[in-house]
């Protein structure tokens, strides 16, 4: 019995030693999920500043094609963009991470950008 409970319990330290910070399959890296929401994030800023106004289109129909061609271009499903997108709202340290990279990323385009000049 007691032979019995050591196993166990040396079985529960070997198994809570493991990795936590492993990801389940089929969730985007945080490079490739930082790219892909980049772009999801500057469809919808688009269809909303823009063809929202125009009501000949309807901004929702064009904000899912837009997003259509964006999991085309970065070869990814939807179903994985939104599943890897559950789990990075879920585990808010990695989240927080890829949006700050997001911002640095963005605040280096802005500054390489040469302002107008005024006469």
């Amino acid at each position: 019995m007691i032979r019995n409970s050591i196993f166990l319990l040396v079985l529960a330290f070997l198994f809570s030693c493991g990795n936590k910070d492993t990801k389940p399959a089929g969730i985007l890296k945080p490079d490739k999920m930082k790219a892909v929401l980049w772009d999801v994030i500057r469809a919808d800023v688009y269809t909303t500043e823009f063809i929202k106004r125009d009501s000949a289109k309807n901004d929702v129909e064009e904000n899912l094609k837009l997003q259509q061609e964006i999991f085309a271009i970065h070869h990814v499903s939807k179903e994985e963009f939104y599943t890897s997108f559950d789990y990075y709202k879920k585990n808010s340290g990695q989240m927080k991470a890829i949006i700050d990279s997001m911002i640095n990323q963005a605040d280096r385009r802005a500054s390489k950008i040469s302002p107008v000049p005024t006469k």
